[in-house]
Protein backbone atom coordinates (compact mmCIF):
# COMPACT_ATOMS: atom_id res chain seq x y z
CA UNK A 1 0.00 0.00 0.00
CA UNK A 2 1.88 3.08 -1.27
CA UNK A 3 0.44 5.86 0.84
CA UNK A 4 2.35 8.89 2.11
CA UNK A 5 0.62 10.70 4.96
CA UNK A 6 3.41 13.19 5.63
CA UNK A 7 1.89 16.45 6.83
CA UNK A 8 -1.39 14.81 7.89
CA UNK A 9 -2.14 15.37 11.57
CA UNK A 10 -4.48 12.77 13.05
CA UNK A 11 -6.10 12.73 16.49
CA UNK A 12 -7.29 9.34 17.76
CA UNK A 13 -9.86 9.77 20.54
CA UNK A 14 -9.72 6.58 22.58
CA UNK A 15 -6.56 5.76 20.65
CA UNK A 16 -4.69 3.82 23.36
CA UNK A 17 -7.01 0.84 22.95
CA UNK A 18 -6.63 -2.30 20.86
CA UNK A 19 -7.60 -0.75 17.53
CA UNK A 20 -6.23 2.70 18.26
CA UNK A 21 -2.67 1.75 19.15
CA UNK A 22 -2.36 -0.50 16.11
CA UNK A 23 -3.72 2.29 13.89
CA UNK A 24 -1.43 4.88 15.49
CA UNK A 25 1.67 2.77 14.83
CA UNK A 26 0.68 2.15 11.19
CA UNK A 27 -0.15 5.81 10.53
CA UNK A 28 3.16 6.89 12.07
CA UNK A 29 5.05 4.52 9.77
CA UNK A 30 3.35 6.25 6.82
CA UNK A 31 4.54 9.68 7.94
CA UNK A 32 1.43 11.00 9.73
CA UNK A 33 1.69 13.16 12.84
CA UNK A 34 -0.45 11.07 15.20
CA UNK A 35 -1.75 12.14 18.61
CA UNK A 36 -3.68 9.91 21.00
CA UNK A 37 -6.29 11.24 23.41
CA UNK A 38 -7.29 8.66 26.03
CA UNK A 39 -8.16 8.53 29.72
CA UNK A 40 -6.70 4.98 29.99
CA UNK A 41 -9.79 4.02 32.00
CA UNK A 42 -12.15 2.15 29.66
CA UNK A 43 -10.93 -1.37 28.88
CA UNK A 44 -7.47 -0.08 29.64
CA UNK A 45 -4.92 0.47 32.40
CA UNK A 46 -7.28 2.06 34.93
CA UNK A 47 -10.00 -0.55 34.52
CA UNK A 48 -7.69 -3.53 35.09
CA UNK A 49 -5.50 -1.89 37.74
CA UNK A 50 -8.60 -1.48 39.91
CA UNK A 51 -10.13 -4.86 39.10
CA UNK A 52 -10.20 -7.21 42.05
CA UNK A 53 -10.75 -10.90 41.44
CA UNK A 54 -10.20 -10.70 37.68
CA UNK A 55 -8.18 -13.79 36.78
CA UNK A 56 -6.89 -12.09 33.62
CA UNK A 57 -5.73 -8.92 35.38
CA UNK A 58 -1.97 -9.62 35.25
CA UNK A 59 -2.12 -10.81 31.63
CA UNK A 60 -4.12 -7.85 30.38
CA UNK A 61 -2.03 -5.30 32.25
CA UNK A 62 1.02 -6.78 30.53
CA UNK A 63 -0.64 -6.46 27.11
CA UNK A 64 -1.57 -2.84 27.84
CA UNK A 65 2.01 -2.16 29.02
CA UNK A 66 3.22 -3.51 25.67
CA UNK A 67 0.85 -1.19 23.79
CA UNK A 68 2.10 1.84 25.67
CA UNK A 69 5.73 0.80 25.22
CA UNK A 70 5.25 0.47 21.45
CA UNK A 71 3.64 3.92 21.31
CA UNK A 72 6.53 5.42 23.30
CA UNK A 73 9.07 3.78 20.99
CA UNK A 74 7.23 5.23 17.97
CA UNK A 75 7.14 8.63 19.73
CA UNK A 76 3.36 8.91 19.48
CA UNK A 77 2.20 11.60 21.95
CA UNK A 78 -0.39 10.42 24.48
CA UNK A 79 -2.69 13.10 25.92
CA UNK A 80 -4.34 11.68 29.04
CA UNK A 81 -7.73 13.35 28.80
CA UNK A 82 -11.23 12.16 29.67
CA UNK A 83 -13.17 12.73 26.44
CA UNK A 84 -16.40 13.03 28.46
CA UNK A 85 -15.11 16.40 29.70
CA UNK A 86 -16.08 18.86 26.99
CA UNK A 87 -13.64 21.61 27.97
CA UNK A 88 -10.64 19.31 28.46
CA UNK A 89 -11.26 17.55 25.15
CA UNK A 90 -11.77 20.81 23.26
CA UNK A 91 -8.55 22.23 24.72
CA UNK A 92 -6.57 19.11 23.79
CA UNK A 93 -7.94 19.04 20.24
CA UNK A 94 -7.28 22.77 19.82
CA UNK A 95 -3.66 22.24 20.87
CA UNK A 96 -3.24 19.31 18.47
CA UNK A 97 -5.09 21.05 15.60
CA UNK A 98 -5.72 17.83 13.61
CA UNK A 99 -6.79 17.46 9.97
CA UNK A 100 -8.53 14.21 10.84
CA UNK A 101 -10.28 13.11 14.04
CA UNK A 102 -10.94 9.38 14.53
CA UNK A 103 -13.59 8.61 17.14
CA UNK A 104 -12.71 5.31 18.83
CA UNK A 105 -13.81 6.09 22.40
CA UNK A 106 -16.57 3.67 23.40
CA UNK A 107 -17.52 0.67 25.46
CA UNK A 108 -16.13 -1.94 23.08
CA UNK A 109 -18.18 -5.01 23.98
CA UNK A 110 -21.89 -5.64 23.36
CA UNK A 111 -22.40 -7.79 26.46
CA UNK A 112 -20.89 -5.14 28.73
CA UNK A 113 -22.98 -2.45 27.06
CA UNK A 114 -26.19 -4.32 27.75
CA UNK A 115 -25.23 -4.89 31.40
CA UNK A 116 -24.23 -1.28 32.09
CA UNK A 117 -26.20 1.06 29.81
CA UNK A 118 -25.38 4.25 31.75
CA UNK A 119 -21.63 3.76 31.41
CA UNK A 120 -22.07 2.81 27.76
CA UNK A 121 -24.03 5.98 27.03
CA UNK A 122 -21.54 8.08 28.97
CA UNK A 123 -18.42 6.72 27.26
CA UNK A 124 -19.89 6.14 23.78
CA UNK A 125 -22.34 8.99 23.19
CA UNK A 126 -21.10 11.78 25.46
CA UNK A 127 -17.59 11.48 24.05
CA UNK A 128 -18.98 11.52 20.50
CA UNK A 129 -21.04 14.65 21.18
CA UNK A 130 -17.96 16.47 22.51
CA UNK A 131 -15.76 15.44 19.58
CA UNK A 132 -18.37 16.43 17.01
CA UNK A 133 -18.82 19.84 18.55
CA UNK A 134 -15.11 20.55 18.11
CA UNK A 135 -15.08 19.35 14.50
CA UNK A 136 -18.26 20.99 13.27
CA UNK A 137 -16.84 24.41 12.36
CA UNK A 138 -13.35 23.51 11.24
CA UNK A 139 -13.94 21.39 8.14
CA UNK A 140 -11.99 18.53 9.67
CA UNK A 141 -12.51 14.98 8.43
CA UNK A 142 -14.36 12.99 11.11
CA UNK A 143 -13.98 9.18 11.08
CA UNK A 144 -16.57 7.40 13.21
CA UNK A 145 -16.02 3.87 14.39
CA UNK A 146 -19.37 2.08 14.26
CA UNK A 147 -20.09 -1.68 14.21
CA UNK A 148 -21.67 -4.47 12.19
CA UNK A 149 -24.08 -4.75 15.15
CA UNK A 150 -26.08 -1.86 13.66
CA UNK A 151 -27.57 -4.28 11.12
CA UNK A 152 -29.22 -6.54 13.70
CA UNK A 153 -30.01 -9.99 12.27
CA UNK A 154 -28.42 -10.63 8.89
CA UNK A 155 -30.74 -12.01 6.22
CA UNK A 156 -28.49 -14.70 4.74
CA UNK A 157 -27.04 -12.51 2.01
CA UNK A 158 -23.77 -10.59 2.21
CA UNK A 159 -24.93 -7.43 3.98
CA UNK A 160 -24.34 -4.18 2.08
CA UNK A 161 -24.01 -0.73 3.62
CA UNK A 162 -27.38 0.44 2.28
CA UNK A 163 -29.33 -2.34 3.96
CA UNK A 164 -31.93 -1.23 6.52
CA UNK A 165 -30.45 -1.24 10.03
CA UNK A 166 -32.43 -2.90 12.84
CA UNK A 167 -30.00 -3.08 15.79
CA UNK A 168 -30.73 -5.36 18.74
CA UNK A 169 -29.68 -4.29 22.22
CA UNK A 170 -28.06 -1.17 23.64
CA UNK A 171 -24.63 -1.47 21.99
CA UNK A 172 -25.96 -1.67 18.44
CA UNK A 173 -28.61 1.00 19.06
CA UNK A 174 -26.03 3.47 20.37
CA UNK A 175 -23.68 2.80 17.46
CA UNK A 176 -26.50 3.41 14.99
CA UNK A 177 -27.57 6.53 16.87
CA UNK A 178 -23.96 7.70 16.65
CA UNK A 179 -23.96 7.20 12.89
CA UNK A 180 -27.13 9.27 12.55
CA UNK A 181 -25.63 12.05 14.68
CA UNK A 182 -22.44 12.13 12.58
CA UNK A 183 -24.48 12.36 9.36
CA UNK A 184 -26.61 15.13 10.91
CA UNK A 185 -23.47 17.18 11.62
CA UNK A 186 -22.58 16.84 7.95
CA UNK A 187 -26.08 17.97 6.96
CA UNK A 188 -26.14 20.96 9.31
CA UNK A 189 -22.49 22.06 9.39
CA UNK A 190 -20.97 20.49 6.26
CA UNK A 191 -18.54 18.42 8.35
CA UNK A 192 -16.97 15.70 6.14
CA UNK A 193 -17.22 12.22 7.66
CA UNK A 194 -16.47 8.55 7.09
CA UNK A 195 -18.32 5.83 8.99
CA UNK A 196 -16.73 2.38 9.26
CA UNK A 197 -18.45 -0.84 10.32
CA UNK A 198 -16.03 -3.60 11.42
CA UNK A 199 -16.94 -7.09 12.60
CA UNK A 200 -15.56 -9.73 14.98
CA UNK A 201 -12.09 -8.23 15.34
CA UNK A 202 -9.15 -10.19 16.67
CA UNK A 203 -5.42 -9.65 16.98
CA UNK A 204 -2.41 -9.00 19.16
CA UNK A 205 -2.75 -7.05 22.43
CA UNK A 206 -6.55 -7.09 22.56
CA UNK A 207 -7.95 -7.19 26.12
CA UNK A 208 -11.68 -7.32 25.32
CA UNK A 209 -11.73 -11.12 25.57
CA UNK A 210 -13.69 -11.54 22.38
CA UNK A 211 -14.51 -15.10 21.41
CA UNK A 212 -11.27 -16.00 19.59
CA UNK A 213 -9.14 -14.52 22.36
CA UNK A 214 -11.11 -16.45 24.99
CA UNK A 215 -10.62 -19.69 23.02
CA UNK A 216 -6.84 -19.21 22.86
CA UNK A 217 -6.46 -18.22 26.51
CA UNK A 218 -8.53 -21.19 27.66
CA UNK A 219 -6.53 -23.57 25.45
CA UNK A 220 -3.25 -22.22 26.84
CA UNK A 221 -4.56 -22.80 30.38
CA UNK A 222 -5.78 -26.30 29.58
CA UNK A 223 -9.43 -25.54 30.34
CA UNK A 224 -12.44 -26.11 28.04
CA UNK A 225 -13.43 -23.64 25.35
CA UNK A 226 -16.91 -22.30 26.10
CA UNK A 227 -19.38 -21.58 23.29
CA UNK A 228 -22.74 -19.85 23.53
CA UNK A 229 -24.96 -21.85 21.17
CA UNK A 230 -24.13 -24.91 19.09
CA UNK A 231 -21.18 -23.37 17.22
CA UNK A 232 -23.12 -22.80 13.99
CA UNK A 233 -23.23 -19.01 14.43
CA UNK A 234 -21.19 -17.33 11.69
CA UNK A 235 -19.18 -14.12 12.08
CA UNK A 236 -17.12 -12.13 9.60
CA UNK A 237 -13.90 -12.53 11.59
CA UNK A 238 -11.47 -9.71 10.79
CA UNK A 239 -7.77 -9.58 11.66
CA UNK A 240 -6.58 -6.23 13.00
CA UNK A 241 -4.09 -5.64 10.14
CA UNK A 242 -6.91 -5.81 7.58
CA UNK A 243 -9.02 -3.33 9.54
CA UNK A 244 -6.06 -0.95 9.92
CA UNK A 245 -5.49 -1.08 6.16
CA UNK A 246 -9.11 -0.05 5.60
CA UNK A 247 -8.89 2.75 8.16
CA UNK A 248 -5.73 4.15 6.57
CA UNK A 249 -7.43 4.16 3.17
CA UNK A 250 -10.44 5.88 4.74
CA UNK A 251 -8.15 8.62 6.05
CA UNK A 252 -6.01 8.95 2.93
CA UNK A 253 -8.53 8.70 0.09
CA UNK A 254 -10.88 11.60 -0.76
CA UNK A 255 -13.34 8.99 -2.06
CA UNK A 256 -13.97 7.96 1.56
CA UNK A 257 -15.59 11.26 2.52
CA UNK A 258 -19.30 11.20 3.36
CA UNK A 259 -19.45 7.42 2.90
CA UNK A 260 -20.14 4.34 5.05
CA UNK A 261 -17.94 1.26 4.66
CA UNK A 262 -18.00 -2.31 5.91
CA UNK A 263 -14.37 -3.01 6.82
CA UNK A 264 -14.17 -6.76 7.41
CA UNK A 265 -12.57 -9.78 5.78
CA UNK A 266 -15.72 -10.24 3.70
CA UNK A 267 -16.57 -13.86 4.52
CA UNK A 268 -18.62 -15.29 7.38
CA UNK A 269 -17.10 -18.25 9.24
CA UNK A 270 -18.72 -20.37 11.94
CA UNK A 271 -17.50 -20.74 15.49
CA UNK A 272 -17.02 -24.44 14.72
CA UNK A 273 -14.55 -23.49 11.99
CA UNK A 274 -12.65 -21.30 14.43
CA UNK A 275 -12.68 -24.11 17.00
CA UNK A 276 -11.25 -26.50 14.40
CA UNK A 277 -8.22 -24.20 14.01
CA UNK A 278 -7.77 -24.12 17.79
CA UNK A 279 -7.96 -27.94 17.88
CA UNK A 280 -5.21 -28.16 15.25
CA UNK A 281 -2.96 -25.87 17.28
CA UNK A 282 -3.90 -27.38 20.67
CA UNK A 283 -4.56 -31.13 20.26
CA UNK A 284 -6.81 -32.52 22.98
CA UNK A 285 -8.62 -29.27 23.76
CA UNK A 286 -12.24 -29.75 24.89
CA UNK A 287 -15.36 -27.67 24.20
CA UNK A 288 -18.30 -26.83 26.47
CA UNK A 289 -21.57 -25.57 24.96
CA UNK A 290 -23.85 -23.09 26.76
CA UNK A 291 -27.25 -21.63 25.79
CA UNK A 292 -27.13 -18.99 23.05
CA UNK A 293 -27.34 -15.31 24.07
CA UNK A 294 -30.75 -14.10 22.89
CA UNK A 295 -29.48 -10.51 22.50
CA UNK A 296 -26.75 -11.53 20.06
CA UNK A 297 -27.92 -11.01 16.45
CA UNK A 298 -27.62 -13.77 13.88
CA UNK A 299 -24.78 -12.55 11.70
CA UNK A 300 -22.64 -13.70 8.80
CA UNK A 301 -20.86 -12.07 5.85
CA UNK A 302 -20.56 -8.34 5.25
CA UNK A 303 -20.09 -7.18 1.68
CA UNK A 304 -16.82 -5.27 1.22
CA UNK A 305 -17.35 -4.54 -2.48
CA UNK A 306 -17.90 -0.82 -1.84
CA UNK A 307 -14.61 -0.49 0.08
CA UNK A 308 -12.81 -2.43 -2.64
CA UNK A 309 -14.30 -0.26 -5.38
CA UNK A 310 -13.90 3.19 -3.81
CA UNK A 311 -10.83 2.71 -1.62
CA UNK A 312 -8.88 -0.18 -3.15
CA UNK A 313 -9.32 -2.16 0.07
CA UNK A 314 -7.88 -5.69 -0.15
CA UNK A 315 -7.97 -7.80 3.03
CA UNK A 316 -5.09 -10.27 3.29
CA UNK A 317 -5.91 -12.42 6.32
CA UNK A 318 -8.47 -15.22 6.08
CA UNK A 319 -9.11 -16.97 9.38
CA UNK A 320 -6.61 -19.74 8.56
CA UNK A 321 -3.86 -17.13 8.23
CA UNK A 322 -4.76 -14.34 10.68
CA UNK A 323 -6.06 -16.51 13.52
CA UNK A 324 -3.12 -18.91 13.31
CA UNK A 325 -0.76 -15.91 13.42
CA UNK A 326 -2.61 -14.68 16.52
CA UNK A 327 -2.46 -18.12 18.20
CA UNK A 328 1.29 -18.39 17.60
CA UNK A 329 1.86 -14.90 19.00
CA UNK A 330 -0.06 -15.99 22.12
CA UNK A 331 1.93 -19.22 22.37
CA UNK A 332 5.17 -17.22 22.28
CA UNK A 333 3.82 -14.90 24.98
CA UNK A 334 2.88 -17.91 27.15
CA UNK A 335 6.29 -19.52 26.67
CA UNK A 336 8.00 -16.34 27.90
CA UNK A 337 5.46 -15.62 30.66
CA UNK A 338 4.07 -18.96 31.91
CA UNK A 339 2.95 -17.35 35.20
CA UNK A 340 0.28 -15.42 33.26
CA UNK A 341 -1.43 -18.61 32.08
CA UNK A 342 -1.89 -20.56 35.29
CA UNK A 343 -5.20 -22.51 35.04
CA UNK A 344 -8.15 -21.07 36.94
CA UNK A 345 -11.81 -21.91 37.32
Amino acid sequence: MKIDLTGKRVALIGGAGFIGHNLALALTRLGADVHIIDSLQVNNMGAFSNASGDSNKALYLKLIDERLALLREARVPLHIVDARDYHMLSRALSDINPNVVVQLAAIAHANRANKDPFSTFDHSFRTLENALDFCRSEGRHFVYFSSSMVYGNFDGEAVTEDRRCEPIGIYGALKYGGEKLVIAYNQVFGMPYTIVRPSALYGERCVSRRVGQAFIENALRGIPLTVNGDGSDALDFTYIEDLVQGLILSIAKPEAKNEIFNLTYGGGRTLKQMIAIVEQEFPGVTVKYNPRDALMPERGTLSIEKAKRLLGYQPNFPLEKGFVKYIRWYKDLAEKNPQLFVPHN
